[in-house]
């Protein structure tokens, strides 16, 4: 029986590889990736195999000659994994790795095509230029021949960045019920309508989508839009976040650029609520600003912009972190490029029931002792976090 460094040799010599993935790790114990994937890629006319890592919080991508390749392959199936699919061009190979170490091959018949994939080729979208989308179309970011508007392209590109994140939310949103989704803060509401399009008109979806804003224009607007589309279920109110208690359960909270502590207001809302998903891109987190202590990092803290940022992360690190306390799987993932725009990270939070929380309940509690802070969030959230943090 062909051994596995053989195969290995084989697949990558005859540049046969189309997709393979790594997968039911060995010792869950360590902190390390939970599965691997391997694709074919082509950056600037060279073909690289693309290896992406993904772990419970983050994915990480490493692109690798032929040789890298090899050694990379060999590693993770002799260290890390019990089990490898991996289709190639002529054929399907199924490795499983017994508690000794050995491999079992099993070939199969090839159930993949090979479609290539730049780097350097357009991007293909969950929204893409030259299909008419009616909503696109009204809020000036595609003409009525479909080519999306130079000006608006960053915008564009945007949208379904947003729509990209809440695709891998469709399996906490149960299809057999009719969805509720606050979008707090939704402004001219161009994320709040995709969000709508992509799921009533894409996915099928049964949904009751709110959007929320302090501006009485913005609302009329976003009202009268609403209705010109013919998006039944999709209502805008005036209100804000702490004052807004139209219903006692909600799946989907999403709050986009809520200044300040408004973001932890939404996020309070969210939780007491039981919603499964969170999506939160906070903005302005001037609460830690003039509060932080730390004598050890004063040689960052002396640097106004520099203890701006820290601030920053200071901040929307004790909400992650205040999420997962609570219950949730929370990821901390950038929303869009610096060079669009500077608001670029975003919450994302999944509602599992976590009940393992003393490990976070320890290390958050000595992170606010050693910052010397005392988080608005806490206030916010009330009687539900004070009792997971006694």
């Amino acid at each position: 029986m062909q051994n596995i460094t053989e195969l290995i040799e084989q697949i990558i010599n005859e540049e046969s590889i189309i997709y393979a993935v790594f997968s039911s790790i060995r010792n869950k114990s360590e902190k390390t990736f939970n599965k691997v994937t391997i694709k074919k890629v082509t950056i600037k006319n060279e073909v690289k195999h693309q290896f992406e890592y993904i772990y419970d919080k983050n994915v990480e991508h490493k692109n690798l000659d032929n040789d890298e390749t090899f050694v990379e392959i060999y590693k993770l199936i002799k260290t890390y994994f019990k089990q490898v699919l991996i289709n190639t061009v002529d054929a399907d190979y199924h490795i499983l790795i017994n508690k000794k170490g050995e491999a079992n091959i099993n070939k199969k018949a090839a159930s993949r095509k090979f479609e290539e994939v730049a780097h350097n080729r357009k991007k293909k979208y969950i929204l893409n230029e030259g299909e008419l989308t009616p909503f696109l179309i009204e809020l000036g970011i595609m003409t009525k021949q479909g080519k999306i508007i130079n000006a608006k392209y960053d915008k564009f590109k945007q949208i379904n960045r947003y729509l990209e994140l809440v695709s891998d939310c469709i399996p906490y949103l149960d299809k057999n019920k009719t969805i509720r989704i606050i979008d707090f803060g939704c402004g001219k509401a161009y994320l709040t309508f995709a969000l709508y399009d992509y799921l009533v008109l894409k996915m099928g979806y049964n949904v009751e989508i709110v959007g929320l804003d302090l501006k009485e224009n913005v609302i009329k607007f976003c009202s009268d839009l609403a209705k010109k589309l013919n998006f039944d279920d999709l209502r805008f109110e005036q209100g804000d976040i702490k004052g807004f208690d139209q219903f006692t359960d909600v799946d989907m909270v999403i709050s986009l650029h809520a200044c300040n502590t408004a973001t932890d207001e939404a996020l309070a809302k969210a939780v007491n609520w039981g919603s499964k998903v969170i999506l939160a891109v906070p903005c302005c987190q001037h609460e830690f600003l003039k509060k932080i202590k730390n004598d050890k990092m004063i040689p960052m803290m002396k640097y106004g912009i520099i203890k701006e940022k820290l601030a920053t992360l200071l901040t929307d690190s004790v909400r992650a972190n205040v999420l997962e306390i609570m219950g949730y799987r929370t990821q901390v993932l950038e929303f869009i490029d610096m060079e669009h725009t500077p608001k670029n990270v975003m919450i994302r939070a999944f509602f599992e029931d976590n009940q393992n929380i003393q490990k976070t309940v320890k290390e958050y509690k000595e992170f606010k002792n050693q910052w010397q802070i005392s988080p608005y969030i806490e206030e916010a959230f009330g009687k539900s976090l004070t009792d997971k943090l006694s």
